[in-house]
């Protein structure tokens, strides 16, 4: 187990400086493992907020950063991206340690992700129309794309660093300034991330960091001198952050919660199928918003694809999350262990059938852990149907014939992700566009980070990645200019 106890830290990083808080409150980092505290940092209050935003607003109006080209600011992004690389190991250390996510999975994935971010959105920004003439009949303009102004970007806990990432780089690139600010239960990978992008030469101003209870973020979303605000987090809080952002006209992007399903049709390759769901319903723990937590099949087939599915879960270690061999780690903390007991505990007294699962893995007698779970026979409307969950626990829905199915993947309030399983993928894209989502992935193929994702219905406000995902971060500005000036151009 790395020493996540030499990262706790006393200071706050605000106009390019390390600095003392404004309170001596602290926020401890529990180990999901062993349920003991593995780090401390600073608290951030109301004061610490006026700090950050005041530097990143004397950043955009007086720094460098917004004047730099383009270029200059992607040189800059690549340094950072090279010192990720260099720092890896402990960056994905830092993750297993303050919210369990298997050390395998962290290297693969979380750290990994933040690299992959970095190169397509560079790739988009040099592509993007930051500047550009229109000509009409009536009149000629030159359209510019600036900086939308102070963005404040708000991560949760569970895939930290590339939601950092997915924040921050947009928003650097179109010349914004930042600040960010990480969950309490994962502080330790955005505070290392900072200091890189910091080595990598960022101006002073042009990100500061501040980790903060719920009652401070909410001031934050809500400080005037905030443009936009960035989130990732439960439909119930992005709610919250809507109405505050919604008072005062500031701009918004809300990825929140899902309850994919996984369309199953009956020509599909059920090893594909369980193959894709490995990670597509169980990575992180079960804990990822665009996970398949509903699979929807055939009623004749249900039988064949659980014995399927407990074969590919009997094949999942179980365990300490900093084992190279396990796949299911602890939930990151004992609310979100109670929480997804309850819901199992709710599917069995609604009349699910438990098939695997549902209590404390053998073994295990410290952290936060459950089995990988899985119900039949669920019913569409059922509680474990419709909410999410945020834990290794699925549902298996049959259906009868295909429209019941589509109509079973759009029975929900979410929509940011599914999936559709078939041999013949021409039907299988016709069947992919009738779902009412953001994402979909045919045969477990991924959009990957050049595509726009996000969600409908109660998944969100807005897109991220592509050129979809820096359009939130500008504003537009039209110039009526003489035609001899926009030959220029």
């Amino acid at each position: 187990m790395s020493s996540a106890l030499a990262s706790s830290h006393d200071t706050i990083f605000i106009g390019g400086e390390w600095v003392g808080p404004a309170s001596g409150e602290r926020i401890e980092v529990i180990s999901p493992l062993t349920e003991q505290p593995i780090a401390a940092v600073p608290s951030g209050s109301p004061e610490d907020i006026d700090r950050a935003v005041a530097a990143a607003t004397r950043a955009l109006h007086e720094g460098p950063w917004p004047k730099m080209s383009l270029e200059e600011r992607i040189a800059i992004l690549e340094r950072w991206r090279d010192l990720i690389l260099e720092h890896k190991e402990e960056l994905a250390q830092l993750i297993t340690d303050e919210m369990g996510a298997p050390i395998a999975q962290s290297r693969a994935i979380q750290v990994a992700n933040p690299v992959f971010i970095i190169d397509s959105y560079v790739e988009t920004a040099r592509a993007y129309p930051f500047r550009s003439v229109r000509r009409s009949a009536n009149g000629q303009a030159l359209v510019l794309r600036e900086p939308v102004g102070v963005v404040a970007a708000v991560v949760p806990w569970n895939m930290p660093a590339s939601l950092v990432a997915q924040k921050v780089v947009p928003a650097l690139l179109a010349g914004c300034t930042v600040v960010l600010k990480p969950a309490p239960e994962s502080p330790l990978d955005a505070y290392l991330l900072v200091r890189l992008l910091h080595e990598a030469g960022l101006p002073a101003g042009a990100i500061n960091l501040v980790v903060a209870d719920r009652e401070v973020s909410e001031y934050l979303v809500s400080h005037p001198g905030v443009s936009k605000v960035t989130f990732t987090g439960s439909s119930v809080a992005g709610q919250r952050i809507a109405e505050i952002c919604g008072h005062d006209f500031r701009r918004l992007t809300l990825e929140l919660g899902g309850k994919s399903a996984a369309v199953v049709l009956g020509d599909a390759d059920l090893d594909l199928v369980m193959s894709s769901l490995r990670m597509g319903s169980f990575r992180n723990n079960g804990q990822i918003c665009s996970l398949k937590t509903r699979l929807v099949v055939p009623a004749s087939m249900q039988g064949g694809f659980l014995v399927r599915l407990d074969a590919m879960l009997d094949t999942m270690q179980v365990g300490d999350p900093h084992d190279d061999l396990t796949e299911i780690g602890p939930l990151v903390n004992e609310r979100q262990l109670a929480r997804v007991n309850q819901y199992i505990r709710k599917g069995a007294d609604e009349g699910a059938r438990l098939v695997r699962g549902g209590g404390r893995p053998a073994g295990l007698d410290r952290g936060w852990f459950v089995e990988p779970t899985v119900f039949s026979d669920v019913d569409p409307g059922a509680t474990i149907a419709q909410e999410e969950i945020f834990g290794p626990v699925v549902s298996v829905i049959p259906y009868r014939d295909e429209d019941e199915a589509i109509a079973i993947a759009n029975n929900s309030i979410y929509g940011l992700n599914g999936a559709v399983f078939t041999s013949d993928v021409e039907h299988g894209l016709q069947v992919a566009r009738r779902i009412q989502t953001g994402t979909v992935e045919l045969n477990g193929n991924p959009s990957g980070f050049l595509a726009p994702m996000g969600g409908v219905k109660s998944s969100g406000v807005g897109r991220e990645f592509g050129p979809e995902g820096l359009d939130p971060f500008v504003e537009l500005k039209s110039i009526g200019i003489p035609a001899q000036l926009a030959d220029r151009f």
